[in-house]
């Protein structure tokens, strides 16, 4: 059975990342998904809408998921790879480069990101129609 992992926080969720889910999951029988912790959040400056259980729960019921950890720390990739079995660490493109160090332990596939949407672009949107 080939494994795949990938991370991050998964807040708002959107078709951006149903499809960077899916093509993890096409890449291997087993798609597991370290989601940041609320106070790992915490020390990256980062704020989730959703709190961590709310954010575990909703990715738990996406078919393609088959597992969800936390993620708590930067350095805990090595030790989920290895103690998790996996094969495939996978990211967004936009972190191209970043987890190299991996592929002393499995392989490492940035997939782009879905044009026009993001996290990120869905708070300042939903700002500007708040604030005028």
């Amino acid at each position: 059975m080939k494994k795949v992992i990938t991370y991050g926080t998964f807040d708002l969720l959107h078709n951006g990342h149903i499809n960077i889910l899916r093509r993890a999951k096409e890449l291997g029988d087993h798609l597991t998904v370290a989601i940041s912790t609320d106070e790992f959040n915490a020390i990256k400056n980062k704020k989730a809408y959703h709190s961590y259980e709310n954010r575990k729960m909703i990715l738990e019921a996406i078919r393609y998921v088959d597992e969800v950890i936390p993620e708590e720390d930067w350095e805990q990739k090595i030790d989920d790879v290895q103690k998790h079995d996996i094969d495939i660490f996978v990211m967004g493109d936009d972190w191209e480069g970043k987890f190299d160090f991996l592929k002393d332990y499995c392989e490492v596939i940035y997939l782009p990101r879905t044009v026009g949407i993001s996290t990120t672009k869905i708070k300042k949107d939903l700002f500007k129609v708040n604030n005028g």
